[in-house]
């Protein structure tokens, strides 16, 4: 076991070198699908979903409050269950940690993969879901983690250096774009009068924010984080391309 562990730390902390272009390319597009395209974005959302919730978990356990769990939905909705005082700074954070979390966690990922750390991000969103397993209070959710947890372990234990950095790139442009995504059909939801029980209520009852302030401020967090995590991803290699294209342009 503790050679395991020594593999692992040493695979985790070790930078590869930067991938091909037509890797991030290719990365950037299966990202954008699977954000964009209706049947791939219902299997995806979960991920967002769970890294959404687990978000509002680690703000409560952060701020002094008693984490009691998680579900997940099979609709991709999910709630985060924890004790604690029902108003306050701390209930504030936790409510305001579930949309602007997988943009955050992503631009996190965009800072390690974009330095060459892709197997320590993977291990990273390991961590991540070995946390929300113990958390998980469902069967929906449970079997919805073991999947998940599953093709995350193969793949990082498994895959080669190029399967790596596809995987941690298309992994953390998901999480950014999703969670811009996901803020998008909030507010649409509350313009049609639904989701009225929503992260964005509960923050109006706790802030008295109106409600295009609340998921504006969602989506600002979303936009810019996605911004800078793409730029940081993507950036790179579109300036690459652009020297190469003013090489063959006549001086």
């Amino acid at each position: 076991m503790t050679d395991v562990l020594r593999d692992i730390w040493e695979a985790a902390t070790t930078a590869s070198p930067p991938p091909e272009t037509s890797l991030v390319l290719a990365a950037a597009a299966t990202a954008l699908l699977l954000v964009v395209w209706r049947p791939a974005w219902s299997v995806v959302r979960h991920g967002v979903t769970t890294v959404h919730e687990a978000c509002h978990l680690v703000v409560a356990a952060l701020t002094g409050r008693r984490i009691m769990g998680i579900r997940l939905h099979s609709d991709t909705s999910g709630l985060a269950l924890s004790k604690g005082r029902p108003r306050g700074p701390g209930m504030v954070l936790m409510t305001a940690a579930g949309y602007t979390g997988p943009a955050i966690v992503g631009l996190a990922a965009a800072f390690g993969v974009g330095r060459g750390y892709d197997v320590g991000v993977l291990w990273a969103l390991v961590v991540l879901a070995l946390f929300v397993l113990l958390m998980i209070r469902n069967w929906y959710g449970l079997w919805t983690i073991l999947v998940t947890l599953a093709l995350l372990g193969a793949l990082t234990w498994w895959g080669t250096a190029e399967v790596h950095a596809f995987a941690a790139h298309t992994v953390t442009l998901v999480l950014l774009a999703g969670a811009v995504r996901a803020v998008a059909e909030l507010g649409f939801s509350r313009r049609g009068g639904r989701a009225r029980s929503s992260d964005a209520d509960a923050l109006g009852r706790l802030t008295r924010l109106s409600g295009g302030l609340r998921v504006g401020v969602f989506a600002l967090v979303g936009a810019g984080c996605l911004a800078l995590g793409a730029w940081w991803l993507v950036g790179p290699t579109f300036s690459g391309l652009a020297d190469a294209a003013a090489a063959f342009l006549p001086r």
